[in-house]
């Protein structure tokens, strides 16, 4: 028996209203666009916060490397009582002896070791410019996954709005063949296949509803927004773009070195170097510089409180220290060596990430635009083929299920030109971060 016409028009009632009424209730609804996700992005990303605490905390380290040439104050009073036996300057030992005393007075002491002071500072000065170029790098990289993540969440939302018509359009054609399967103007056979075809549309829209709330899950992780929002993109459209500042050809006339200037990671990496070469010569050149160190205090001294005499001292000192370790086993200097080396490793490899970044980013492009060229030139005869079936429909010498088929590839058509421009527009962000641009 064949299904009633409407059970079918209840079913696709239930289907498409249903999931509406369920998408409006949720709890808060966003709209964004490329636009407002770039701005929550930068604003709201807990990895791009999470460097410019880390910038914050070398700036502080910066400070407090800064505070060393800066003597100690102090002010204050002490009093002093000793009952007993107390020893003399010359080794004897007095016995029963009651002794106290009265300090009140103010001082300062200060300490300058030149050959740690001076470099250590310079060391934490490049650190801090080192981790602001390392912020920039890591707010490059979060933001570009942001748009990545937004373009994949704008396909799945336009893929799941495509199929959601297809599958309405299916069921519109099912119920129209019931009708003349039950007038005996068809067979039973192709209500089947019209039934079985607006099923898988129905599994389609819902594979593509699964990526959407998948890749809605990760927009909101990345713009770190309550997770009860519901995101829905303003942008009914995806057309391609062409950002300025690129170079898209294989053979391009920049040279890499220009796009090394440009990078932050190694801007950043190159500061690191340079704060441990800094840092390294507190075992070298910083060994041929003294320590000096002075101190004095100006107090009333004497009994407890009288008599009391105004008392005043002073110390001096410059001193050159060579630790014997040093000499011998040198095991600082390797190790700032050793960090040295793996650094210029590290800028190495750095090195080259960004050239396989730029040229496989410039060869997605130009591959890219192929696919697109040829999905908008499928696109354009799919619709030409359908505006071509729903004429015969006028004149009534089509068959439903054919302009159903005609559709289905005029939609599919569309979709593969919706994933081309997608793929396009992501490969020119990714070059524009590579060849060294900030978002």
């Amino acid at each position: 028996m064949c299904q009633p016409l409407q059970s079918v028009k209840l079913l696709v009632f239930i289907l498409f209203f249903g999931m509406s009424s369920m998408v409006l209730s949720q709890d808060s609804l966003v709209s964004v666009n490329l636009e407002a996700v770039l701005k929550l992005g930068g604003a709201n990303n807990l990895t791009i916060k999470e460097y410019k605490l880390r910038h914050e905390l070398a700036l502080a380290d910066f400070m407090k490397a800064k505070e060393w040439w800066l003597p100690d104050l102090y002010a204050g009073t002490s009093i002093h009582q000793l009952w007993g036996n107390a020893m003399n300057g010359n080794g004897a030992i007095f016995t029963d002896v009651n002794r106290q005393s009265f300090w009140g007075g103010l001082g300062v002491n200060a300490s300058w070791d030149f050959g740690t002071g001076l470099f250590l500072t310079d060391a934490a000065k490049l650190n801090t410019q080192a981790v602001s170029f390392a912020t920039e790098a890591e707010q490059n990289k979060a933001l570009l996954m942001t748009i990545e993540t937004y373009y994949d969440f704008l396909v799945a939302q336009l893929y799941a709005k495509e199929y959601s018509q297809l599958a309405k359009q299916a069921g519109i054609i099912a119920a129209q063949i019931e009708i003349q399967v039950g007038a005996g103007l068809l067979y039973e056979s192709e209500l089947l296949l019209a039934q079985s075809n607006f099923n898988h549309l129905k599994v389609q829209m819902m594979s593509a509803r699964m990526e959407q709330n998948n890749h809605s899950a990760l927009l909101i992780q990345l713009l770190n927004l309550d997770p009860k929002t519901q995101l829905v993109c303003v942008d009914s459209l995806l057309i391609p773009i062409e950002l300025k500042g690129i170079e898209t050809g294989i053979n391009v006339s920049s040279s890499i070195e220009s796009v090394y200037k440009k990078r932050p990671e190694l801007k950043s990496m190159d500061l690191s170097l340079q704060a441990l070469n800094a840092a390294k010569k507190t075992t070298t050149a910083g060994l041929l510089l003294p320590k000096f160190s002075i101190g004095g205090y100006g107090s009333y001294f004497g009994g407890v409180f009288s008599p009391v005499s105004p008392t005043s001292e002073i110390n001096a000192s410059l001193v050159w220290a060579v630790p014997a370790g040093r000499l011998i086993y040198a095991g600082e200097l390797k190790q700032y060596d050793c960090r040295i080396a793996l650094q210029e490793n590290q800028i190495s490899q750095t090195k080259a990430r960004i050239n396989k970044d730029v040229l496989s980013s410039r060869a997605q492009i130009l591959l890219a635009k192929q696919q697109l060229d040829i999905a908008l030139a499928g696109s354009k005869l799919a619709e030409k083929a359908m505006n071509q079936c729903l004429q015969r429909q006028s004149l009534g010498t089509v068959r439903p299920f054919e302009i159903l088929q005609a559709q289905e590839v005029y939609i599919k058509s569309r979709l593969d030109y919706l994933t081309s421009v997608s793929l396009y527009n992501k490969a020119q962000y990714r070059l524009f971060v590579a060849e060294g641009n900030n978002l």
